[in-house]
């Protein structure tokens, strides 16, 4: 058997690739939209992809089905309580894949969405692994409250994660390797692990949602304390269960002129600053948005931008990278990018702007000041908040501010923080772009501030 694993850190991320070499016949299991990899390897190995299976409907990055069945021939198989408007080939509980030696046994465990299935692996009829998709993570399990929108009751699906961790998937043997879909990071659920597989015995004994109990406790356990949900989550589990444009791996960026740069930001466009935020704070594009390449760019993007908002790329690097990353999540409006940044500021200075960036102790200084007008902007999610914000901060997680940034006061300055300083010069700069004319961050974030003043306190004890 080969099996192997694909993962995208920016996006927390697993899709995986099993093949039988006596057959050459090879599954894609919840591929990316960016398939060159899995055609590479498959034809390094001799294989040929038959089939595509997405676990449920992703609500966290557009699925690759669509690209692969195109590019192969493969079908595209669902558990039989999805139904896509494209082909596809509807999954049974109990149902039995072939490959050669290798049979895929299709488990129903519905709970993070309806139509949730997992796929254990037997090689020469010993179970070998398990693909749990988003119903089982390592250390969590799937959120069942994505659906709400839509109708679907949190607690109704909670209650049939219930029957699926707790009954299927701990019904398995111990030995048996779990393999999730998503990793540390995914706001997917909201304790992930950063390992990358586990076993059904480990996580028996160390993940909280798999420890025996109630149905009514685990719904309680389960729903309770989960981290904001991105805007664009919503988008994504529609549009991959339609038919959409195919995306052609060989675009590439056009290089815009000064002259296209200005007709397009008079239309609406939005630059899109992807170099590290030391650098916009020195000098960036009046109204751009920064959101560094370096993190979690595309879902950050997803929580501040539209989807069918015209972008502009604003990078030091290569602008077709960034391009796919937005791409994986279903941003295809990515018109252009802007060459030689330096050049293009130097160029316009009355469109140049500078972004400040607070210290811990210039911070206090303005906590302190009885006369301050600062509003305190905390952008962290509810479970980082339950350990205590910044007096006087008031909280709207990053991925609420674009639908919430209207309660605060435009005509009054801003500190915005994070945990760590990364979030808050995105949320800062989305701010100022939102039309805030005096917006900082906090360098270093609440960690930098609590480590200050337990340090300042555990000094004026001695």
């Amino acid at each position: 058997m080969i099996f192997t694993q694909y993962y995208l850190d920016c996006l927390s991320q697993a899709s995986y690739l099993i093949g039988d070499e006596t057959t050459g016949q090879a599954v894609i299991v919840d591929p990316r939209r960016d398939i060159d990899d899995y055609l590479t390897d498959t034809r390094a190995a001799g294989l040929h992809i038959i089939g595509v299976i997405n676990t449920h409907f992703h609500a966290d990055f557009l699925s690759g089905h669509l690209e692969l069945a195109d590019a192969t021939g493969a079908w595209i198989g669902y558990g039989d309580a999805a139904h896509p408007d494209y082909p596809h080939r509807s999954l049974h509980d109990g149902e039995i894949i072939t490959l050669g030696d290798i049979r895929l046994q299709i488990l129903a465990t519905p709970g993070h969405t309806p139509e949730s299935i997992s796929i254990l692996i037997h090689d020469h009829d010993t179970p070998y692994g398990v693909l749990t998709g988003d119903a089982l993570f390592i250390g969590d399990v799937g959120r069942p409250d994505l659906l709400a929108s839509t109708g679907v009751s949190a607690d109704d699906l909670a209650r049939q994660l219930h029957h699926s961790v707790q009954h299927i998937l701990m019904g398995l043997p111990d030995p048996v390797r779990v393999y999730p879909a998503h990793g540390a990071g995914s706001a997917c659920g909201k304790n992930l692990s950063t390992a990358r597989e586990s076993t059904i015995g480990e996580q028996r004994r160390t993940n909280y949602a798999c420890h025996p109990m109630s149905e009514a406790d685990f719904v309680a356990v389960v729903t309770d304390g989960q981290p904001t949900a991105p805007a664009y989550f919503s988008y994504d589990a529609t549009l991959n269960q339609h038919r959409r444009p195919l995306r052609d791996p060989h675009t590439r960026l056009p290089a815009l002129t000064d002259d296209q740069i200005t007709a397009a930001l008079a239309d609406g466009a939005v630059i899109h600053d992807a170099r590290p935020a030391t650098d916009h704070a020195v000098a960036h594009l009046m109204g751009s948005v920064n959101i560094p390449a370096d993190g979690r760019m595309a879902e950050t993007a997803g929580m501040l931008l539209t989807p069918d908002q015209p972008v502009i790329v604003l990078t030091d690097d290569d602008p077709d990278i960034i391009a796919m990353r937005l791409a994986r999540i279903g941003y295809d409006h990515v018109i252009g990018y802007l060459p030689h940044p330096d050049d293009y500021l130097r160029r316009h200075p009355g469109q140049v702007a500078h972004a400040r960036r607070r210290t811990v102790a210039e911070l206090d200084d303005i906590v302190a000041d009885p006369a301050s007008t600062y509003q305190i902007l905390d952008l962290r999610n509810p479970g980082e908040t339950s350990d205590g914000t910044i007096p006087g901060a008031r909280t709207i997680p990053l991925p609420q501010l674009a639908a919430r940034h209207h309660e605060l006061d435009h005509t009054r300055p801003v500190v915005a923080y994070c945990a760590g300083g990364w979030r808050s010069a995105v949320g800062a700069s989305y701010l100022r772009h939102r039309g805030f004319a005096h917006v900082s961050d906090l360098l270093g974030g609440y960690h930098a501030w609590s480590q200050h003043h337990l340090s300042t306190q555990a000094g004026s004890q001695h």
